[in-house]
């Protein structure tokens, strides 16, 4: 018989649920990796996956992702992560969103649920009708909380403005030529920051409509999704899905610097040592990419206004350099240092 103990990423996980409502036909995964420094929290994330194994591997990454990410970022939350199996046409019903809220709910607060992939805040105003345990719901203008997006966005941009100035010696992107890959609500914010700062912005995206509107916006230019990675350009920023980082496309790299906000960019913790080795500067994606749990966290444990979060948020560049100094001082590759740190901060170090 498979259990969750002989996947690979399964790594001392506290919990792992799983709900099937034949009802609403809601077939979920909630992941809890850690709440040795709260409760665990990471969005949902509804996709289509071609098989549960698929899906389960997905929950215990993003869940022991977000036990580093929200160490990482100095916040009183654990990590954890739910996955909803998507029908292929991505099709979802308020019955299979109120099936989730109550799966949410029957954990009793050990996970704090938020939008992700596949997921939107009004579907979270629709999960909060069955659980309180949700965060990212809509807020008047100013306060804190709403669609993580955009400070995830400010974050992965402050991130790559300070790569840019360890690699490259520049306090700006003016000039820079950014391969970036994706064209959602993150990457977009980052190409609209980028762009306004005079960056030269290469786009893909698997939706080819997208990307072009994107590329119009910002005076970019759009390219094949199977060409973004052997790009070259001055940064590559991987904001799509995850597991892009393997021994091949590490590679056929053709940048200094890849610094983006997917989650789970490394295929494998070997490929951290691939890319250290080819003298390419890695922003670790747990660090870069925490400006949305950053807002989040702050609106569900009321502690700060959208001043702290923009603090906060701010810091992102000071804890990448620690890590890149680490990474220096030690010989270490950046993402191990990483985790390393968050290991000790969630005391498994």
């Amino acid at each position: 018989m498979t259990t969750p103990w002989g996947f690979a990423d399964y790594d001392a996980h506290e919990a792992l649920h799983f709900f099937d409502d034949e009802k609403s036909g809601l077939k979920a995964i909630i992941a809890v990796h850690s709440t040795h420094l709260g409760p665990a929290a990471g969005g949902a994330r509804f996709w289509y996956y071609e098989n549960e194994a698929e899906a389960v591997t997905d929950a215990l990454r993003l869940s022991r992702g977000m036990s580093y990410k929200n160490a990482m970022a100095g916040l009183a939350l654990g990590g954890g992560k739910s996955v909803l199996m998507a029908p292929k046409d991505r099709s979802k019903s308020p019955e299979l969103l109120a099936a989730f809220g109550k799966a949410v709910e029957s954990i009793c607060g050990r996970y704090v649920t938020a939008e992700d992939v596949g997921m939107s805040v009004q579907d979270m105003i629709e999960v909060r009708r069955q659980t309180q345990y949700v965060a990212g719901l809509p807020v008047e203008g100013g306060a804190v909380g709403g669609d993580p997006g955009p400070h995830t966005s400010l974050g992965v941009f402050l991130g790559i403005k300070a790569a840019v100035r360890r690699a490259l010696g520049k306090d700006t992107v003016d000039g820079l030529h950014i391969a970036l890959q994706g064209a959602g609500s993150v990457a977009s914010g980052v190409a609209m920051q980028a762009a306004a700062e005079g960056a030269r912005l290469s786009i893909a995206d698997v939706d080819t409509a997208k990307a072009q509107k994107l590329a119009d916006a910002v005076k970019g230019t759009v390219v094949d999704p199977s060409d973004i990675l052997t790009l070259e350009a001055d940064v590559l920023s991987p904001n799509a899905l995850g597991a892009i980082l393997t021994e091949e496309s590490i590679a056929n790299l053709r940048v200094p610097i890849v610094a983006g906000g997917a989650n789970n960019q490394l295929a494998t913790p070997e490929d951290g040592e691939r890319i250290h080795q080819r003298g390419i500067l890695y922003a670790p994606d747990y660090v870069i990419n925490a400006g949305g749990i950053i807002n989040v966290c702050t609106e569900y444990l009321a502690d700060g206004d959208a001043s702290l979060v923009r603090e906060r948020i701010e810091g992102i560049p000071v804890r990448l350099e620690q890590v890149w100094q680490e990474s220096a001082d030690s010989g270490r590759n950046p993402a191990a240092v990483a985790d390393a740190m968050a290991q000790r901060l969630i005391g498994r170090g």
